[in-house]
């Protein structure tokens, strides 16, 4: 599996994003949460993935770039625990939720967790449907 993460795969349209916000489902797993959204898009490639963390909780720039450098090397290293499970397209959008200022480490274990949580999530959608 790649463990890149180029620029194909990063989430830029202002207009995915606002679709996810309207209609966009959510998996948490606290302090982070993704919120996803089956979408086509031309590029053969399974995900686009954006990342953010709230000037609420980090009212400064340099601790917000931080999390959010954490949040895409994160993804970067566990994206095939994604790739390996999906049978369509998403749009995903990944959040940061908390002030505590947690460890690259525990944030890792967190989001292997949320990735799971969110296949698991899928396959329980297509078993009922």
């Amino acid at each position: 599996m790649d463990n890149s993460y180029p620029k194909a795969e990063k989430l830029k349209s202002k207009k995915i994003i606002e679709l996810l916000f309207t209609e966009g489902k959510s998996v948490s797993k606290y302090p982070l949460r993704l919120v996803y959204i089956p979408y086509h898009f031309e590029e053969n490639i399974p995900l686009k993935v954006g990342v953010s963390v709230s000037k609420k909780y980090f009212k400064n720039a340099v601790e917000r770039n931080y999390f959010k450098r954490v949040l895409r090397e994160c993804y970067r290293l566990n994206k095939s625990l994604l790739v390996d499970h999906l049978e369509a397209k998403y749009c995903l959008m990944f959040f940061y939720q908390t002030k505590e200022k947690l460890s690259y480490s525990e944030i890792n274990e967190k989001t292997k967790q949320l990735f799971e949580k969110f296949v698991k999530t899928l396959q329980d959608e297509k078993n009922n449907s």
